[in-house]
């Protein structure tokens, strides 16, 4: 409870005491019993309640979201050029009053769903882009009276600037701005530039009428059942497209898989068949020279192939099995001396 409003309830608490004194002393006279002391009350609380009245009257609270219009008997034009600033302010008693503007962002929703709009019912905006195609479109207009200009707005609009104003304007601007927009562009690419230039106009548009834009909020587009369908059956053939797309891929993927474990198979070969080639070059250089360093060694001692093969034999060899027409390659070590059986001879023959 502000001071003001204080004294009101004071200044009317003294005219029920004025008003009841006043009764009561005319009960005490028509009983024709004194009322000297009654008057006194009587002239006391009148006199208090006036000045009470007249101070009420006179004294403003204006509270910090508020600006003050007052309205003036005395001013040259009928009101004060300046609104009253938040706090305690005095005006004329009974000669002026003040009318209260909230400076406070206040919202206005236009929209498709039956209780979230200002207006109750479908309260969409129908509008048409530049290819003919039909949008609805839900939007939230954010705004304040601009503290600076409550006087004119008072003038202009008093207090219809919502349905009269901000609610025919906003309306106004968003089909202007659609009809520049093709239907894909408004629900996709260029969705922010729409908004933006729905915004920098309407903020343009409210300020020329002392409103603030706070913020405007492009909450849907609703499209016909028509063009949804159309627009889900697109989808519909866009997703089975990259589906495909995606198949050929993974194909395309898994050959180029199979192609490289082939290459690394032959790659495996390859490098096997080298590495036994160059196994094999490097055991017959090993062979080679090997076969050098023996005939080296042949060379300077003859009798080593000898000696060799000597010791190859096995210990208890007694006989040796040659071809008749082959030569003896070497020298045989002594044998121990056999006994050779001679074939017996046979009978003479008898002559009958």
């Amino acid at each position: 409870m502000n001071v003001a409003s204080a004294i009101q309830m004071v200044a009317g608490l003294a005219w029920l005491i004025f008003i009841g004194a006043i009764i009561f002393a005319v009960m005490q006279a028509t009983r024709r019993r004194s009322f000297k002391g009654l008057a006194t009350l009587v002239i006391v609380a009148g006199v208090v309640a006036l000045l009470l009245s007249t101070a009420s009257a006179g004294l403003v609270f204006i509270q910090p979201e508020q600006r003050g219009v007052v309205i003036s008997a005395v001013a040259p034009r009928g009101y004060r050029e300046q609104a009253l600033q938040p706090g305690l302010r005095w005006i004329v008693p009974f000669f002026e009053n003040v009318i209260t503007y909230t400076i406070s962002r206040q919202t206005y929703t236009m929209s498709i769903a039956q209780m979230e709009g200002d207006i109750k019912g479908d309260d969409s905006i129908s509008a048409r882009t530049a290819d003919g195609q039909e949008v609805l479109v839900d939007a939230s207009v954010i705004y304040s009276v601009d503290p600076e200009q409550v006087v004119q707005v008072h003038i202009v609009w008093q207090n219809r600037f919502a349905n009269e104003l901000v609610r025919p304007l906003a309306r106004g601007i968003i089909r202007d701005a659609i009809s520049q927009f093709g239907i894909e562009e408004v629900y996709s690419s260029l969705r922010g530039v729409l908004t933006q230039q729905i915004r920098d106009e309407m903020s343009r548009k409210l300020a020329e009428n002392g409103l603030i834009l706070g913020e405007f909020v492009l909450r849907n587009i609703t499209f016909s059942p028509e063009y949804a369908a159309s627009v889900e059956q697109k989808q519909i053939a866009e997703q089975q497209a990259q589906q495909a797309f995606f198949v050929v891929e993974q194909r395309k993927q898994e050959a180029e898989q199979a192609r490289q474990v082939a290459q690394g198979k032959a790659d495996a070969v390859v490098i096997q068949a080298e590495g036994d080639a160059q196994a094999r070059v490097i055991q017959a250089e090993a062979e080679a020279e090997a076969l050098r360093k023996i005939a080296a060694a042949l060379e300077e001692n003859p009798d080593l192939l000898t000696y060799q093969y000597i010791t190859k034999l096995a210990p208890g060899v007694q006989v040796m099995l040659v071809p008749n027409n082959a030569p003896y390659l070497l020298p045989l070590p002594t044998l121990e001396p056999t006994t050779v059986i001679q074939p017996a001879t046979p009978p003479p023959a008898t002559t009958p």
